[in-house]
């Protein structure tokens, strides 16, 4: 069993759990890869922020849990655990927030 690791990320910066479609529907049959989805994820930790010229701390405006459209080039890809894909993102490179 092999533990978790846990990243907190720094200044601006995001880890973002990438949602990956399954390949096969539930009876078996594969789906073409043509019927793409939104390129998204799941916010999983965030940074504290960056300080502006006057030193004043600007938080993130994403939180934990929050569930946003990505680019579909960019980030930092990270392997905390196997089978899960996460990217590490400044918080400008996010394109915008999935409500429901």
């Amino acid at each position: 069993m092999a533990a978790i690791k846990r990243l907190l990320p720094s200044f601006n910066r995001v880890l973002v759990e990438k949602i990956v479609l399954p390949k096969k529907s539930a009876g078996g049959i594969l789906l073409p890869e043509t019927s793409k989805q939104l390129n998204s994820g799941k916010v999983i930790a965030v940074g504290p922020g960056e300080r502006d010229r006057d030193g004043k701390l600007i938080p993130v405006a994403l939180k934990e849990g929050d569930h946003v459209l990505l680019p579909e080039y960019g980030g930092l890809e990270v392997k905390l655990a196997p089978e899960k894909e996460y990217l590490l993102f400044r918080e400008n490179d996010i394109l915008g927030t999935l409500c429901d």
